[in-house]
């Protein structure tokens, strides 16, 4: 029977769960680097065995982890993002002398081939991809060249590049989200990038109805039998491609509220998508204080409360961009985790929910790995 691990990055530290394919108990180890910020940790589509951890803090700034063994040990790795390993000798995004700074990883992607081959999205929004395991980073620096850059700007969690997705039929073909410019897509392997926001809307902070980037988003998902087809959660509005981006329109329909942060498809349904709405920009927290995922079997516009052993009651927790996952079994699991510090699971594709753990430190992400 296949094992399931979950890859849970909270602000005090990283924790592994793991289940058997029931996926009814479980168990925990961690917290590895305890006390330390884990924006993500990601497993390698590759290798089982081989994870990545963004570890942070104020005072040492970013640190790369790596473990060769499922998480039972880590090792250091390629902490020199910035040039020669000078700060403040890179041009800002319109070409004037205010330097950029490399504050955090918030995202690894892994390549879906090479256990060794991974991108990187950090802050200030800038792309990075090493061949060699994590020992050496280079920029793709046509993202930053491209030369809207004078129009990006924070979001409430700073400049940052927060979600990358590769195209599994097209590896040369890759797709980000930056908040706040948008999402931008590479057909050459990150040469060259252009914005793909067309039919986006922003007007609490764009007075431009037709603004080509400065757009919140805060999550994308695909489906990898059907890549040119997009989900978007943005900062108000949930969002659908059918065209790797070239347009967009609104699929929030009949959501209590289209804010929110994660968002992710079902892994054998590509029309199933799942979002957790919260209360507005200002008060993240589920509308009524009540905890509900809503699933869409429809690719969006129509949705159902899933409720089955979530809190219905004083409720008031967020669940942050990348903090929900899918595995491949059947039937799906789904998982979240909350800044409460608690990490739910459905073994029946959203039908159901059981706590997997309680109080942790406030989780900033989730990733799932199916192992043989």
């Amino acid at each position: 029977m296949s094992r399931v691990r979950l890859l849970v990055g909270t602000k005090k530290g990283a924790f592994v769960l793991t289940s058997d394919g029931a996926r009814k108990s479980w168990e925990v180890a961690g917290p590895h680097f305890a006390g330390w910020e884990i924006y993500h940790v990601k497993g390698s589509p590759a290798d089982p065995d081989r994870i990545y951890a963004s570890q942070s803090s104020g005072w040492f700034g970013q640190v790369i982890q790596r473990s060769n063994d499922g998480g039972k040990s880590w090792d250091t790795v390629g902490n020199q993002f910035l040039y020669d390993g000078v700060p403040g000798t890179h041009q800002w995004y319109d070409g004037t002398a205010h330097p950029w700074e490399f504050k955090r990883v918030w995202q690894f992607q892994p390549s879906f081939t090479d256990p060794d081959w991974v991108y990187a999205g950090v802050e200030d929004a800038a792309l990075f991809r090493t061949s060699d395991g994590g020992a050496t980073w280079q920029e793709l620096s046509g993202l930053r060249e491209q030369g809207s850059g004078k129009y990006w700007q924070p979001g409430a969690g700073g400049m940052c590049l927060h979600t990358i997705l590769l195209d599994p039929g097209k590896p040369q073909r890759i797709f980000i989200a930056i908040s706040a410019a948008g999402v931008f897509r590479t057909d050459d392997g990150g040469a060259t990038w252009r914005p793909i926001n067309r039919g986006l809307k922003s007007p609490f902070n764009l007075p431009d109805p037709d603004a080509e980037v400065g757009h919140c988003v805060h999550g994308l998902a695909l489906h990898p039998s059907r890549p040119d087809v997009l989900f978007m959660q943005k900062h108000w509005d949930v969002m659908r491609s059918d065209d790797a981006g070239e347009s967009w329109h609104e699929v929030s329909g009949d959501l209590p509220t289209d804010f929110g942060f994660p968002i992710a498809v079902h892994a054998h349904e590509p029309e199933t998508v799942y979002v957790v709405p919260i209360k507005s920009d200002s008060e993240h927290f589920p509308p009524e204080g009540k905890l509900r995922v809503y699933r869409s079997r429809k690719g969006g516009g129509e949705w159902e409360a899933l409720t089955r052993g979530l809190p219905q009651k004083d409720c008031y927790v967020n669940i942050l961009r990348s903090a929900m996952a899918v595995d491949s079994l059947e039937p799906c699991g789904v998982y979240f985790g909350t800044t409460g510090g608690q990490v739910y699971g459905s073994a029946d594709s959203g039908d159901s929910w059981e706590p997997i753990v309680r109080d942790l430190p406030p989780v900033l992400s989730v990733e799932v790995q199916v192992l043989p």
